[in-house]
């Protein structure tokens, strides 16, 4: 296996290796799994994998979980299916920075999205180094936000859209997630900045020592989350992947953040991501 950096902060393109030997090779995939934890992202090319082998590799790192609003396909549960058409002019949420499922209680370890259909031009994906971004924290930014702690919510994302009655239902199902805004990475211990376009807002914010007057809780406290969720905007932190038909990235989704470019319309564009069920953050 020829391993590949494509940045100085994230990702590298794995060369010399077929996903589906992985499945039974310990050793393959031990190495895989290592260089996930070391460039937060891996990608490869020319995986013609079947479904079922998407799902055996994937829960290999652990069991797989459907989405709540996303479609999967109905033979291989955990395999979700993201499939973008020139019917769906205004169905554009991808295209916001976040990390996978920070709503649940336990969010994903991680994904492996595969690429079915895809533009000749556009539709690109970004990620994001969020361990990067907080170690490049200013120090008082840092002491600032170490016991701070924000919910995370399908509602306001997933749910925003949905007639009230499907909403509320949604809520009661999948009630907002609260998370530290520093999550602690099982695997490395490396800290992490964990807030992004599913955070709503801090829920031990306005304390005597944070707030004297009204304006240092808000907008002092929205001030503060807008810059932390911004950071994972910031080009040296990230990594863009032009897709081509059965190419593969799989992602640490405790330590990055993703964004899929919508700049593809009237094209199609067809993506199978099996999720990976997490931990609690910590």
């Amino acid at each position: 296996m020829q391993v590949k950096p494509l940045t100085c902060a994230i990702g590298a393109e794995l060369v010399g290796v077929n996903l589906a030997d992985a499945i039974k090779s310990d050793d393959l995939f031990a190495e895989i799994r290592a260089q996930l934890l070391k460039h937060r992202v891996v990608f490869l090319r020319d995986q013609t994998f079947s479904r079922a082998e998407h799902v055996a590799f994937a829960r290999r790192f652990g069991e797989l979980e459907d989405h709540p609003v996303a479609g999967s396909d109905p033979e291989h549960p955990g395999l979700v299916r993201i499939y973008k058409s020139p019917d769906q002019p205004n169905d554009r949420y991808e295209n916001a920075w976040h990390s996978d499922t920070t709503w649940r209680e336990a969010p994903q370890f991680g994904a492996v999205l595969r690429c079915v259909e895809c533009p000749p031009v556009g539709g690109d994906t970004m990620w994001a180094n969020m361990a990067l971004a907080y170690e490049n924290l200013p120090d008082h930014i840092k002491s600032q936000i170490a016991d701070l702690r924000a919910r995370h919510s399908i509602e306001a994302s997933f749910g925003a859209v949905m007639p009230i009655e499907k909403r509320l239902a949604l809520k009661e199902r999948y009630p907002d997630a609260e998370h530290p805004v520093v999550r602690t990475h099982p695997d490395t211990g490396e800290k992490i900045l964990y807030v992004n376009a599913f955070t709503t807002h801090f829920t031990n914010y306005h304390t005597p020592a944070r707030v004297r007057f009204g304006q240092d809780g808000n907008p002092g406290a929205t001030d503060l989350l807008r810059y932390l969720i911004s950071q994972a905007y910031i080009p040296e932190y990230q990594v863009r992947w032009r897709w081509q038909p059965n190419s593969v990235a799989i992602w640490d989704n405790t330590a990055t953040q993703h964004y899929a470019v919508m700049d593809y319309p009237p094209c199609y564009r067809k993506m199978e991501r099996a999720g990976i069920i997490g931990s609690v953050p910590f």
